[in-house]
């Protein structure tokens, strides 16, 4: 009797870990389970992780890894505790597929063991690391040595998942096969942020940001700007959730512009997430431009306009014409002044009830365009496709080299 496929994901992050890559992975194991078993090589959360169950059905396998001290599996030696580990973690287990997720050092070690086991490997480009690097001022030999590993596991993939035309667009530069990239998009749980998101008592007016607060987000710009506006508003607050390596410079930029007026809140459930969200004047997101991320479409945008409220985005092209052209609230340039003008805007707008006006319609374009559980069933389609790809080549060659009674031929 043969034993059902069985795929791996191989990654660092995971439910119940909050971030928009285990949100994603989490959907995606549970969109495998209709194909067969399904692992997961991950870590243990930290400690400031909600408490939750992993899916049934779902074999979650952790492993103790460093983490910095934010709590992220974020630099060369957290990577490294993660990587090295899993090489025989992986060798040492049975599958017909393993999907990695970035970056390319997990990459590597998978496509390595892949290449050992004769099985396919799908990776996962949510981001491109050899930009990120770039972005960071790294130096020369260390982009030359991330640029190496990411088009080689490239290479060796026989799926890419890319998350957008842009970040595909990237790819391409780095040599992918574009017959070999399929783009699904990003998502956001629809079930869990929605505009029936419970908002909490007594929380009066804010803006919120939510997620990570990376170099590459700034989003002290929001702080800047809410200086200039924070005298004409006295009962308006902004309140931070989530973590990062920039946060104590936020926690001190803030003390020192705008004192007592600003809350950092630390990393919630998704559910607490979408209650904030749901009741803020709007939904702040930043991208810095012209160090790498122009590309990205940030997942705060999606989760705003699950349960539509106003998405206030500085930033550059990408991420604003996404919020223009879906109507999910005001784009503007990565600048205090700009975003000051536009939390002026959208404080007017929620007194004479424009928001709740188009509260429904940008929840309704969220379910119909960035849904979760449809990103994922798209990513589980093509896992499908290289399975099936796999196991015809493995069939046809067996009949290759077969007699006509189905023995081997020597």
């Amino acid at each position: 009797m043969s034993r059902p496929a069985r795929a791996i994901i191989a990654s660092r992050l995971f439910p119940p870990e909050v971030s928009a890559g285990a949100f994603r992975l989490g959907a995606l194991a549970e969109a495998l389970r209709a194909q067969g078993d399904i692992a997961v090589l991950t870590t243990r959360p930290p400690s400031h992780a909600p408490a939750a169950a992993d899916a049934p059905g779902v074999d979650v396998r952790r492993w103790p890894v460093l983490r910095d001290r934010g709590g992220n599996v974020r630099g060369y030696v957290q990577y490294m505790s993660y990587d090295v580990p899993l090489l025989p973690r992986l060798l040492f287990s049975r599958f017909d597929v393993v999907i990695a997720e970035s970056p390319p050092t997990t990459g590597i070690v998978a496509s390595l063991v892949a290449a050992m086991r004769r099985k396919p490997v799908v990776y996962y480009a949510a981001d491109v690391w050899t930009d990120g690097v770039i972005s960071m001022g790294a130096p020369k030999p260390v982009v030359g040595v991330m640029r190496w590993m990411e088009r080689a596991v490239l290479r060796r993939a026989a799926a890419i998942i890319s998350v957008s035309d842009e970040v595909t667009e990237r790819l391409l530069v780095l040599d992918a096969d574009p017959d070999r990239i399929a783009t699904v998009g990003n998502g956001i749980d629809t079930a869990v942020f929605t505009p029936e998101a419970t908002v909490p008592d007594g929380a009066g007016r804010y803006f919120v940001y939510t997620g990570t607060m990376s170099e590459w987000q700034r989003p002290d710009v929001f702080i800047r700007a809410f200086a200039q506006i924070a005298s004409e508003n006295p009962d308006v607050r902004v309140k931070f959730f989530g973590q990062g390596a920039v946060e104590q410079d936020l926690r001190a930029l803030a003390e020192s512009i705008v004192p007592g007026r600003i809350d950092f809140g630390g990393v919630v459930s998704p559910a607490q997430s979408a209650g904030w969200i749901r009741g803020a004047v709007a939904s702040l997101v930043s991208i810095v431009p012209g160090i790498g991320y122009d590309f990205a479409r940030p997942t705060k945008t999606y989760a705003a306009a699950a349960v539509g409220t106003p998405v206030l985005f500085a930033g550059p092209e990408t991420g604003s014409r996404l919020v223009k052209d879906a109507d999910l609230g005001l784009a503007v340039d990565f600048d205090a002044d700009a975003v000051a003008a536009a939390m002026r805007v959208l404080l007017s707008e929620a007194e004479t009830g424009r928001t709740e006006e188009r509260r429904r319609v940008r929840a309704s374009w969220a379910r119909d365009n960035v849904s979760l559980t449809a990103v994922a069933a798209r990513v589980a389609a093509v896992v499908s496709q290289v399975r099936h790809e796999r196991t015809t080549k493995i069939e046809d060659a067996r009949r290759a080299h077969s007699g006509p009674d189905g023995r081997p031929v020597s």
